[in-house]
């Protein structure tokens, strides 16, 4: 897949999936926004993806902050005159009972994961429809469908977007923005190699997933031969949520 010359913002690009997704958009020759709340994080991944022969540049947000997002794309389209794929790959969590969640904590959330979704996408689609159209990738989690004690606000910011991207599918639509969703599972981002054969083993895939499963799939999803996809999720999660679990 060639997607020389491409303008492609990848937002939580410093670290895990989000540096995964801006380093390969790079290789396939894309030019590529690194949107990213800490500094340094962000600033690794430009340096990463430029010594690779790549295309980057490093802006620093914080999405959780409408005004940094009105920056973000502002600098976007004078640095690179145009936005041709959205990935929205930013999310945090916060563990805790639900009777102990602040409203503080649960806003945060909710502004970092669901709100700023919607206003990357829709600041994206003012620049896509002008030239055009475009694709927005959002990532949701398998999480938007299961869940453990304590995980409420991050619930439903996944859920919240699996949501979102169907609307906003149907509502860009004419402009030729298309707007799909990927629902990770597990996902280690950190030392694959310490994971036990009962983490892989657990999973119908027969391993824990790599950061670069969901590269592929946005690849996939924003390819332009793929304009049929649309308004839809796709959870690659090794077939974790096809597997009925009973206790022993």
């Amino acid at each position: 897949m060639s997607l020389k010359r491409k303008v492609v913002l990848v937002t939580g690009a410093g670290r895990g999936i989000g540096r995964c997704i801006a380093q390969t958009y790079a290789l396939h020759g894309a030019i590529v926004v690194v949107a990213e709340k800490d500094k340094e994080t962000g600033s690794e991944s430009e340096k990463l993806i430029v010594s690779q022969g790549g295309s980057a540049t490093f802006i620093e947000t914080d999405v959780s902050r409408p005004e940094e997002i009105k920056e973000l794309f502002r600098r976007t389209l004078e640095i690179s005159g145009t936005l041709d794929i959205l990935i929205n790959n930013t999310g945090i969590s916060i563990w805790k009972s639900p009777y102990d969640l602040t409203v503080e904590e649960w806003d945060l959330v909710i502004d970092t994961n669901l709100r700023s979704t919607f206003l990357c996408s829709r600041a994206a689609a003012k620049i896509m429809r002008i030239h055009g159209g475009g694709s927005i990738v959002n990532i949701s989690s398998t999480r938007a469908f299961m869940s453990e004690p304590d995980s409420e606000a991050y619930a439903a910011t996944k859920g919240g977007i699996l949501a979102l991207t169907h609307a906003l599918a149907a509502s860009f639509a004419k402009d030729h923005i298309r707007v799909n969703c990927i629902s990770p599972g597990w996902i280690e981002t950190g030392d694959y190699g310490r994971l036990k054969e009962s983490d892989h083993l657990q999973h119908p895939s027969g391993r824990v997933g790599k950061p670069y499963d969901i590269a592929r799939a946005c690849l996939y999803l924003t390819e332009e031969g793929n304009d049929f996809i649309n308004g839809t999720n796709i959870i690659i999660d090794g077939g974790m949520t096809r597997k009925m679990i009973y206790e022993p």
